[in-house]
């Protein structure tokens, strides 16, 4: 499939397994890397180094696994796995676990057309400061990118981060 660019970075076999609930994300399959910055009021302002890994096992959700690092060292930043599934009404439904032991269910749209998904927190858990989150993904000519919100306690939902990664 080298070269083809639907399905870039995914085997045979694995399209063979595809669901198809989760045809319509197809798209996502495969692995993204690319560069992004971050801050919050209560924090300096970040570069970093990513790579989002979507995969399935033929059942009725893609896998996600994400990791980032510090662009100067290579140091790892943060990681996350979970599940991505759409629901019978056309909506989207993640589930997020983060290596801060943060966990998050975030619900939202997906426009299968233009290829771009808004979600929110639904149930942020294991969290004492953070009381919401938003995402919002736009995949194009193999290239996705995303912005994340966030509101605290003490601080109104803002920009968190963003970054644009390039399938590989």
């Amino acid at each position: 499939m080298e070269g083809s660019g639907e399905g870039e970075g995914v085997s045979v076999r694995e399209m063979e397994l595809l669901h198809p609930a989760i045809a319509p994300l197809e798209f996502l399959l495969g692995r993204w890397r690319g560069e992004g910055e971050g801050g919050f009021p209560t924090i300096n302002s970040f570069r970093y180094g990513e790579e989002l890994f979507f995969s399935h096992s033929g059942k009725p959700v893609i896998a996600y696994t994400q990791k980032t690092w510090k662009l100067e060292s290579g140091e790892p930043m943060h990681a996350e796995t979970g599940y991505w599934r759409l629901k019978s009404d056309g909506s989207i439904e993640v589930v997020i676990a983060q290596s801060t032991g943060l966990v998050e269910l975030q619900k939202g749209s997906f426009d299968a057309e233009n290829r771009t998904m808004e979600l929110k927190s639904e149930l942020i858990g294991n969290a004492s400061k953070v009381k919401e989150i938003r995402r919002a993904f736009r995949v194009s000519d193999r290239e996705l990118s995303y912005t994340v919100q966030m509101a605290t306690h003490t601080t109104n939902l803002q920009s968190h981060l963003k970054a644009v990664l390039r399938q590989i």
